[in-house]
């Protein structure tokens, strides 16, 4: 069992699946009798943000803070001030679902004083073989620094979602091990773990391997 820290903040490419990421770990430390705040930072991909899950994760008592019309298709989705208040230290988990690359990580840079000062924190680098922008360890590693540099936050893992969605196969994960590996090495952090769904988790024979859902799905 993956022992999560007070605050988990998801950063990675568009599309390397942060959203699925954050809604199952959220859902995780839920269910192991914690309170949980979900904040969606992603003010950049109309498709897939955490803050269109509330019902879901409302019911499991979980509290979402999510841009302001982020279930709308307005283009300029404003940040609510209880943002502001996620990043005090405190007894309860917060999940925080970045928008993707350099663009999205802008709206991070906001608070990255107070996440700097954050202690109890892991900032997970998703990153997803599969992704044509980020299919070499060289490139994935390039788009971490442009997402340090806007949000002026460091990470400090990187998780390994290599995903074809509900194609994915256990060789499709083995497959990108040596990938998530040298990300890490390139980049000089720890691999976390890797991800699986539940229907392929039994077959794989992996040290550190995280049993996800595929919650999120394509809007087409």
């Amino acid at each position: 069992m993956f022992e999560f820290k007070h605050l988990t903040i998801i950063l990675g490419h568009y599309g390397c699946g942060k959203t699925n990421l954050s809604l199952n770990i959220a859902l995780d430390i839920a269910r192991r009798g914690n309170k949980v705040t979900v904040a969606d930072l992603d003010v950049v991909n109309p498709y897939f943000r955490t803050g269109d899950y509330r019902e879901m994760l409302e019911k499991e008592g979980i509290k979402v803070v999510a841009p302001i019309f982020v279930s709308t298709n307005l283009d300029n989705p404003s940040l609510p001030a209880a943002m502001e208040d996620i990043f005090q230290p405190k007894d309860e988990y917060v999940v925080v679902d970045v928008g993707g690359d350099d663009a999205g990580a802008v709206a991070l840079g906001r608070y990255a004083r107070k996440i700097n000062e954050y202690k109890d924190k892991d900032i997970f680098y998703v990153v997803n073989k599969f992704r044509s922008l980020t299919s070499t360890p060289q490139d994935a590693a390039q788009i971490l620094r442009e997402i340090e540099l806007a949000s002026r936050i460091r990470a400090n893992a990187v998780v390994n979602n290599s995903h074809l969605q509900q194609l994915t196969a256990a060789e499709d994960i083995y497959s990108s091990l040596d990938y998530a590996k040298k990300t890490a090495e390139i980049l000089n952090l720890p691999l976390a773990f890797t991800t699986a769904e539940s229907k392929i988790i039994d077959g794989l024979d992996l040290d550190s391997v995280y049993e996800i859902q595929r919650i999120v799905k394509p809007p087409f």
